[in-house]
């Protein structure tokens, strides 16, 4: 069994006195949590969003066409909640005060001096060989959490309409999917969306809970607004299934690394590699409806998953474009084959790292951060080129790929010119043999 000595983030205020004295508490906690000590008769904010007939298409980000008024207030009220609680201070540092630049260089890596993530946290150990790990009630989760700290529940409308209720109960019965704040944000407006919570399901994707991050993208409807996923082995930290979130009016550096195009399935997800980026990955976008990107990211994720591969998810473009990246930096720590001087800084590359966002805990390494070593850093993130093709492989073979894309995809293609030096660059580095056919187009977004 791999262990790593880890500084878990503290999400939750109760957090660090759940491990402390948790085991001492009996029933009626006194701090009106979701447990059933606190929570008959409980109520909170409700938006019930409209499901279905949601088209993958440019309109989502433009608020244009059939993309409908209600989005924009979800938007405001989760900001205007979030700063609810900056005013009632519950956040453990102000994150707004925390100092941030983009690094020099082609790819516009974003640091940040965040010193607060790193004090009055406490060590555990924290198992890295396997993704799916039962949950542990006894350790801490989200049903453990003070009401205050949930933002407002988050669930599918019943009547087909989008609706919001200032103050509804929760519904124990159908185990309400809630949104939180992360007490240790990262940015602006950091949240944690926590699938059906009651239900105390272990951090593993399934096909309901990623349709849900999905429409929680969509009906944000602000390109500034993405949502991040990790896995066990992939430095989540607590084994209760969430999403974080949270607003960077920034591209992320992978959001315009260059892509090549590997297929288009029968329901119009198109699959492309990341090129020219230092951690290897999918990209998955398009869809004739919603669901369709969603079933189709679920069935890679769950593929990895079952396989043991840890993966970070990042959900950008409201929705419309979706990041697999498969990783092993964890598994190096514990096998002691990590650099010495990475660890040293006590960066975990989780989904944000792993984007471009470089969370750094120590004033030095902020003033001396550099797109050479942010590079560094993320490339021990990645598999190996060898290992990823195997990877693909398994991925493919799970969302049944046979080949059948569009051969005119190319003519319709949105190509960028490309300088003779990128273009060699993409070819030498691009090794797609593990999907007949072949590759329709390079893109750089």
């Amino acid at each position: 069994m791999l262990t790593v000595k880890r500084v878990p983030t503290v999400v939750s205020n109760y957090q660090k006195e759940e491990g402390e004295d948790g085991g001492r508490r009996g029933g009626g906690c006194g701090r009106n949590c979701l447990q059933k000590c606190c929570i008959e008769g409980a109520k909170l904010p409700l938006y019930a969003f409209k499901r279905g007939n949601k088209i993958v298409s440019d309109d989502w980000a433009s608020g244009d066409g059939n993309f409908e008024q209600p989005v924009p207030f979800l938007d405001s009220f989760l900001l205007g909640e979030w700063e609810n609680r900056m005013q009632r201070v519950l956040f453990r540092y102000d994150v707004t005060a925390c100092e941030t630049k983009v690094i020099p260089g082609p790819y516009g890596f974003i640091a940040q001096l965040n010193e607060g993530r790193h004090l009055k946290k406490r060590p555990t150990e924290f198992r890295v060989d396997k993704v799916l790990q039962p949950f542990d009630g006894k350790k801490f989760n989200f049903t453990k959490v003070g009401q205050e700290e949930i933002l407002f529940q988050f669930e599918a409308s019943e009547d087909g309409e989008t609706q919001f209720f200032a103050n509804a109960p929760i519904d124990v019965e159908n185990s309400p999917s809630v949104v939180a704040i992360n007490v240790s944000p990262i940015e602006y407006g950091h949240v944690l969306l926590i699938p059906r919570v009651l239900e105390c399901l272990p951090q593993r994707i399934d096909h309901e809970s990623f349709l849900l991050a999905l429409y929680m993208a969509a009906e944000a409807g602000n390109p500034y607004f993405r949502l991040g996923y990790n896995s066990l082995g992939a430095f989540a930290t607590i084994n209760h299934l969430h999403f974080q979130a949270y607003y960077l009016e920034a591209p992320f550096p992978i959001e315009k690394a260059p892509m090549k195009k590997i297929t288009t399935l029968d329901d119009g997800v198109k699959i492309s590699e990341i090129m020219n980026y230092p951690v290897r990955g999918l990209v998955f976008e398009g869809g004739k409806m919603l669901q369709d990107l969603a079933n189709t990211v679920s069935d890679a994720c769950i593929c990895l998953q079952n396989n043991n591969i840890p993966y970070n998810v990042l959900i950008a473009d409201c929705g419309k474009r979706v990041f697999l990246l498969p990783q092993c930096y964890a598994e190096k720590q514990a096998l002691g084959e990590a650099s010495p001087e990475l660890l040293d800084a006590q960066v975990n590359p989780a989904v944000w790292e792993i984007s471009g966002h470089m969370v750094l805990k120590r004033k030095k390494d902020y003033e001396e951060a550099s797109e050479e070593n942010a590079w560094r850093l993320l490339a021990e993130v990645s598999l190996s080129e060898e290992r990823f093709q195997e990877v693909n492989a398994l991925i493919f073979e799970a969302i049944s790929y046979s080949g059948n894309s569009s051969e005119n995809d190319a003519e319709g293609a949105d190509i960028k010119h490309q300088t003779p030096e990128e273009v060699d660059s993409i070819k030498e580095s691009s090794k797609c043999s593990v999907v007949t056919g072949t590759p329709k187009c390079l893109v750089l977004r």
